[in-house]
């Protein structure tokens, strides 16, 4: 039996055999991490799921980066090699527009860019894709929930099409998500940790989804997490990461978890396939 891929499930849905497959970062490893081409790539591949990071430059734009500083996936050391530790903030947009953030990856990639929101969610929709996004860092960019619900509604993706079936925002910090939440109810959240059984009443109040490390849980905690309701009133769900073998993916889908972020999802696909 095929398993569905993320292409066939809903955010606040759990498909009945199988769980979610969410490109992390895009299909990471075979494009360079939160570019328009790994986003092109799990499209490629045939996977409507993609994860991504957002952070803001020092002129207020939006930018889709994991890391807190440029200098891992970038050349900016070398561009600006008097601005250490290059943290994103630290940069302007235009500053950051002139990075190569694909070479690194391989030299088929020299010339990527790091998109700004905007980019990439233009990108996500001419794929007909979905998006799982995480609000990175939320303590270095006061305000930044309000301004990312600004530019998903300026680029339409605030209606109800995509508000139920294409987009959840998740954050390791669970004030950013409650703000989430608070601005917008409708919009399925997540909060990206393993908290103890003992706390996920408080968090089911605002968030929809547990999304911990695949290394931190098992039957029984995942089994805990699906008993509460979260505020939609459907069982909470539960995306683990970062899961890029096939034993880990069958180890994780025994578990029944409701995603998987991987790096592989090709990879995650034909393992739960078997």
């Amino acid at each position: 039996m095929v398993l569905p891929t993320a292409a066939q499930a809903a955010p606040g849905s759990t498909p009945h055999d199988g769980p979610v497959i969410v490109a992390h970062r895009g299909a990471s490893a075979y494009a360079p991490e939160n570019t328009l081409e790994a986003v092109d790539k799990a499209d490629r591949l045939g996977f409507d799921w993609v994860e991504n990071d957002v952070q803001r430059t020092k002129d207020g734009a939006l930018v889709v980066l994991h890391d807190t500083t440029l200098a891992r996936t970038t050349d900016a050391e070398q561009v600006f090699p008097d601005r250490a530790p290059w943290n994103v903030r630290d940069f302007t947009a235009a500053e950051i527009a002139k990075l190569d953030a694909g070479s690194w990856k391989g030299t088929a990639f020299t010339g990527a860019r790091i998109p700004t929101l905007h980019q990439y969610l233009k990108r996500v929709e001419r794929n007909h894709q979905k998006l799982l996004m995480e609000i990175k860092s939320p303590e270095l960019y006061p305000g930044i929930e309000d301004q990312i619900l600004r530019q998903l509604g300026r680029d339409g993706w605030l209606n109800r099409g995509h508000v139920k079936k294409r987009l959840v925002i998740q954050s390791f910090d669970a004030a950013s998500v409650r703000t989430v939440h608070e601005r917008r109810p409708d919009i399925t959240t997540g909060f990206l940790g393993t908290p103890a059984v003992a706390e996920l009443p408080a968090y089911a109040k605002f968030a929809d989804q547990i999304n911990p490390s695949n290394t931190t849980i098992g039957t029984d905690y995942v089994a805990a997490v699906h008993a509460f309701k979260g505020p939609h009133g459907k069982p909470l769900q539960v995306y683990t990461w970062t899961v890029n073998d096939a034993a880990a993916a069958q180890r994780v889908a025994g578990f029944g978890v409701d995603g998987i972020i991987t790096n592989n999802p090709d990879v995650v696909r034909g393992a739960l396939a078997d």
